[in-house]
C-alpha cells in the first residue's frame, strides 16, 4: 500500500511540475490581434528550434509505441523508427520550404494555393479533422487511461481517468494554444526519454546483457514474407507511409510550421530525426525483446510488466508521469491541429472569413473532447475496433499523399480531377483490404499501387474529362498564375 502511496505521489509532484514550468515559460505570450492564426496555431512563429524538436518527437511517441511495438517482442520493428528518419528528411528538406514559401498555416493550405480552388482544401482538411478527433485522440486516450489503471493497480471506472486526460488535454490547448502544447511536449519529452532509456538499461541489467535463448526470428532485422515486416516492403511503400505522416499530417508538420524561420524549423526537424535514429528504435523493441526472455510471449503486457519489476516504487511513479505527458501531449497536439483545420479549411472559407480565433477555437476545441469521450467506449468494449480504424485511416493515407504530390509537380490540373483520383483511391485500397488483395501482396506494397493509380488518374481525369494538360513544373517553388506569394529570403 505505502509504494502505491510513494507513485502516486511522484505522479503528481511530476506531472504538476511539468505543468508549472509550463506556465512559467509561456506566460506573457498573449493572442496577436493582427495574426490571431499564427499565435493561436502556430505559436507565433515564435518556437525555437529546441521545442520544434521536442514537439514532434513526443507527439508521435505515446503508448502505441512503448506499449505496441514492444508488444510485439521483436527486433524488426525499429524498421519503422529508421524509415522515419527518411520522412523527417523530405519533410525538412522538401516540404518545409514549400510551406514556408507559401506561409501556410495548415498543410492543406497549399493544396488551395496550389489548385486555386478552396473546395479540394476543405475535402483534405475534413478527413484529416476526422482522422484526428474519431481515431487518434478517443485511442490514445483509452490505451493510456488502461495502462494506467493497470500499472497503479487503481479500482476507478475507465472512464474516470479518460475524462482527466481529455480535460488537462483541453485546458492546455484551449488556454495556451500550440505554444503550450509544444513547451509541454519538449518539457516531457525529456523525462520521457530518460525514463524509457533507464528501463531498457535496467532490463538488460536484469538479464546480464545475454540475449542467448532468444529466437533468431526475434532478433532479426530481416523479416522473411511471412514476418510482420518483409525486407521487400521497405523497398516500395514504407518511404511513402513515412512522406505522408511526417510531411503532410497536421498534428506533425504544425510543429515545424510554428518556428520564426525556415532554417530554424529545419534545425528542430534533424534534431528529432537524430533523435528517432540514436534512441527511439532501441527503447522500442529492446525492453520488447528482453520480456520475451523473462516472460515468454505475452504480447501487450510485455512493457507494463518489465517496468513494474526493474523500476523501484518512486522510479514506477515518475515513469508514469512520463507516459501520462505523453499521452496528454499526443492528445493534445492532435487536439490543437483538429481544431486549426476546422477554423482555418472550413470555418473561416465558409461560414466566417474573419472569427474570434481564440474564442472559436475553445469551443472546436471543447466539443472535440466531448467527442472523443464519447468514443472510447466503443475502443472498451471491443478491442479489435482499434485496429480497424487504423486500417480506416490507412484508407486515406496515399489519396491525400498522391493529391499533394499532383499539386506540387504539376500545372494546369483541375482541382476536380484531384477531388476524384481521392475518391477512387479510398475505393481502391478498400477494395484491396476488404475484398481481395491481388497477388497476395503485403498491404505496404498495395500502398505504392494505389499511390501511383491515383496521380494517373488524377491526371488522366484531368486530360480526358477536363480537357487540361498537365505541366510538368521541373520546382517546387517558383511563379505560375497561383504562384502570387514572394518567395521567403
Amino acid at each position: 500500500m505505502s509504494g502505491t502511496v510513494t507513485q502516486v505521489l511522484v505522479f503528481i509532484i511530476v506531472t504538476a511540475l511539468i505543468g508549472l514550468l509550463t506556465y512559467l515559460k509561456c506566460r506573457g505570450h498573449g493572442h496577436s490581434s493582427s495574426s490571431e492564426n499564427k499565435e493561436y496555431f502556430l505559436a507565433g512563429g515564435g518556437l525555437t528550434w529546441i521545442f520544434v524538436a521536442g514537439s514532434i518527437t513526443l507527439t508521435n511517441l505515446s503508448t502505441d509505441q512503448l506499449v505496441g511495438m514492444n508488444g510485439n517482442q521483436m527486433a524488426l520493428l525499429a524498421w519503422w523508427e529508421f524509415a522515419a528518419v527518411a520522412g523527417l528528411m523530405i519533410l525538412a528538406k522538401v516540404f518545409l520550404p514549400v510551406y514556408y514559401h507559401y506561409q501556410c498555416t495548415t498543410t492543406t493550405e497549399l493544396l488551395e494555393k496550389r489548385y486555386n480552388n478552396k473546395h479540394i482544401r476543405a475535402l483534405i482538411g475534413l478527413l484529416f479533422f476526422l482522422g484526428s478527433s474519431l481515431i487518434f485522440m478517443p485511442a490514445v486516450i483509452y490505451s493510456g487511461s488502461l495502462f494506467m489503471i493497470s500499472m497503479f493497480g487503481l479500482d476507478l471506472p475507465l472512464m474516470w481517468v479518460a475524462t482527466a486526460f481529455a480535460l488537462v488535454g483541453a485546458l492546455y490547448a484551449i488556454f495556451g494554444g500550440l505554444r503550450a502544447v509544444a513547451v509541454s511536449d519538449t518539457y516531457s519529452g525529456v523525462l520521457l526519454l530518460a525514463m524509457a532509456i533507464l528501463v531498457m538499461v535496467l532490463a538488460l541489467v536484469a538479464i546480464d546483457f545475454d540475449f542467448s535463448g532468444i529466437p533468431k526470428e526475434r532478433l532479426s532485422l530481416i523479416g522473411d514474407s511471412d514476418s510482420p515486416l518483409p525486407w521487400h516492403t521497405l523497398l516500395t511503400g514504407m518511404i511513402f507511409i513515412q512522406t505522408f505522416y511526417w510531411s503532410t499530417n497536421q498534428t506533425i508538420t504544425q510543429r515545424a510550421m510554428a518556428a520564426p524561420s525556415l532554417k530554424e524549423a529545419q534545425k528542430g526537424v534533424y534534431a528529432a530525426a537524430i533523435i528517432r535514429f540514436i534512441i527511439v528504435p532501441a527503447i522500442i523493441v529492446v525492453p520488447g525483446i528482453i520480456s520475451y526472455k523473462l516472460y515468454g510471449d505475452i504480447n501487450d503486457a510485455a512493457y507494463g510488466t518489465l517496468v513494474g519489476d526493474v523500476l523501484p516504487d518512486w522510479l514506477s511513479g515518475m515513469f508514469a508521469a512520463a507516459l501520462a505527458a505523453a499521452v496528454l501531449t499526443t492528445y493534445n497536439s492532435n487536439l490543437n491541429s483538429a481544431t486549426a483545420l476546422y477554423v482555418c479549411d472550413i470555418h473561416e472559407a465558409y461560414i466566417n472569413k474573419s472569427p474570434k480565433v481564440a474564442r472559436l477555437g475553445g469551443i472546436v476545441t471543447a466539443l472535440l473532447t466531448i467527442v472523443s469521450l464519447l468514443m472510447v467506449p466503443v475502443y472498451a468494449q471491443a478491442e479489435s475496433i482499434i485496429n480497424l480504424l487504423q486500417q480506416l485511416w490507412g484508407l486515406m493515407s496515399m489519396p491525400i499523399l498522391s493529391i499533394f504530390i499532383v499539386g506540387l509537380l504539376f500545372n494546369n490540373v483541375n482541382p476536380y480531377a484531384g477531388i476524384f483520383s481521392v475518391i477512387f483511391g479510398v475505393a481502391l485500397y478498400a477494395f484491396f483490404s476488404f475484398v481481395h488483395a491481388p497477388f497476395g501482396l503485403h498491404y505496404i506494397h498495395l500502398m505504392l499501387v494505389t499511390l501511383v493509380s491515383c496521380i494517373t488518374v488524377a491526371l488522366t481525369v484531368n486530360r480526358l474529362v477536363f480537357g487540361q494538360s498537365a505541366q510538368w513544373r521541373g520546382r517546387l517553388m517558383g511563379h505560375s498564375n497561383v504562384d502570387n506569394l514572394t518567395q521567403e529570403a
